[in-house]
């Protein structure tokens, strides 16, 4: 009896084992993965994706570091170098990443990961403003439609995320995205709070392109994709960066230290890399492809779309975040102070 119970756990934890190595855990953003290609994924290696969802970087890092077991996260640029010190990132096995050589040269070797030892870029886009037309009016294609009351347009949604709204708001003043600077920060600060009162409030991108869509609001600070799958909605509605220039970022796929599978975690990466999954990813997500195989099967409207495909006039505008590294924390304290008047 004793052996026949040994036998009967021992097939037990076997099947434990393997049905544990059949899940993928993803935290990723909202609405940034096709269901097709999660189905598809899923299908062709045998095993389920669990998608866990956010809607800024900041609350990502913060359950990454309070122990969240996921696989793979999705972290924009400025953030991987503190999730690197922090050890927070394993390294990937790029000889099980073959498709890596379909990732246009332009992404490899990013100044926050030499040699993509840690990351695999996954979409880029800006951010900017999506508005609504109105007849016989054009808006000043310019940030002081959120931060001078007498140029705002109507009901107005700032962006629910620390950096980009901070940046925002320090592009209007004419200065860095990554500026450290006291003063000009404390007067952000008293430009955000007079922003925040003037406002429908703060919203995650996604939730301030529904509300350009359901006309409670007239412009809304989002991100390029948002904006893009929404002027496909709404013919009314049009998307561009403020002439004071804004930010261009890179998000990126990333493996947990604690990844409880890595193997397939990087066969996920792989997957993505695909050209025929890339340009599924794009085409609905409507941001912009580092994949350099996927964009010849992209949708030819979206290739002409400058909102998500930005001109080289447009690109001399835009700034990338960096990690600030210490001087993070004039941040926290600046958003806090802005949050809670």
């Amino acid at each position: 009896m004793s052996i026949i119970r040994f036998a009967f756990l021992a097939c037990a934890t076997l099947f434990s084992i393997h049905a544990a190595e059949q899940h993928l855990n993803v935290f990723i953003w909202s609405e940034y993965l096709p269901q097709d290609v999660a189905q598809e994924f899923e299908k062709r290696f045998a095993c389920k994706l669990v998608i866990d969802v956010y809607e800024d970087a900041e609350s990502m890092l913060a359950k990454v570091q309070g122990g969240g077991a996921y696989d793979i996260v999705v972290p924009p640029d400025y953030m991987v170098a503190a999730m690197v010190k922090e050890k927070l990132l394993t390294p990937l096995r790029l000889t099980n990443i073959p498709n890596f050589k379909n990732l246009d040269p332009k992404f490899r070797n990013p100044p926050f990961d030499p040699e993509n030892k840690y990351t695999i870029a996954y979409q880029w886009g800006t951010v900017g403003v999506y508005a609504r037309r109105k007849e016989g009016e054009t808006l000043d294609e310019s940030w002081s439609l959120f931060f001078d009351p007498q140029n705002q347009p109507g009901p107005i949604v700032l962006i629910d995320s620390m950096r980009d709204l901070v940046g925002a708001a320090l592009k209007y003043r004419g200065q860095t995205l990554n500026s450290t600077d006291t003063k000009q920060l404390k007067e952000v600060r008293d430009l955000l709070v007079d922003a925040k009162k003037r406002s429908v409030g703060f919203a995650s991108s996604v939730a301030g392109k529904n509300k350009v869509l359901e006309k409670s609001a007239r412009a809304a600070i989002v991100y390029s994709g948002e904006a893009g799958r929404g002027m496909e909605q709404d013919k009314e509605t049009y998307y561009f960066i403020p002439k004071e220039g804004s930010q261009i970022w890179v998000d990126n796929l990333v493996i947990l230290a604690k990844a409880p599978h890595r193997d397939l975690a990087e066969k996920f990466i792989n997957f993505v890399l695909e050209p025929e999954i890339g340009a599924k990813i794009s085409n609905y997500t409507q941001f912009t492809t580092p994949n350099a195989a996927a964009k010849k099967l992209i949708d030819p409207e979206l290739l002409k779309n400058e909102a998500i495909y930005p001109g080289e006039e447009t690109l001399k505008k835009l700034e990338f975040l960096k990690d600030l590294g210490r001087d993070t924390k004039l941040y926290d304290q600046l958003w806090t102070s802005i949050k809670s008047r």
